[in-house]
């Protein structure tokens, strides 16, 4: 039996607002305030995405032994090449998606979090 439920996943950053909405120009859902330095993206399916503003933040490295990527999200397209070019415009930055014959790509957020657009 399980001990919990998975309520929420938090990045942490040092614009809420700023990475909130680059999620919900990727996913779609509405930005509510849930609080002091504290946004979360409502109605995109799945488990709650939220954003917490961290004093100090350093981005993850990825790939790196010596900095963690801390978290990454996989996000299934239709088309990974239309949906590369939504997410560059929303101001994502490539790190590996140079093999166009695999089926996923992985880019950074604007706060430097990995993600993967994976063909679905």
């Amino acid at each position: 039996m399980a001990v919990a439920t998975l309520g929420s996943v938090v990045l942490d950053c040092p614009d809420p607002a700023a990475l909130a909405g680059f999620y919900a120009g990727l996913l779609g859902g509405e930005i509510v305030s849930g609080g002091e330095d504290w946004l979360e993206l409502t109605g995109v399916g799945g488990p709650l995405l939220a954003f917490q503003a961290a004093p100090g933040f350093v981005p993850p490295r990825w790939p790196s032994p010596d900095g963690s990527q801390q978290i990454h999200l996989d996000l299934t397209v239709a088309d990974l090449d239309a949906a590369e070019k939504e997410v560059l415009a929303l101001g994502a930055t490539v790190l590996d998606a140079a093999d166009r014959e695999r089926t996923f790509r992985v880019y950074a957020d604007p706060a430097g979090h990995p993600f993967c657009l994976c063909a679905g």
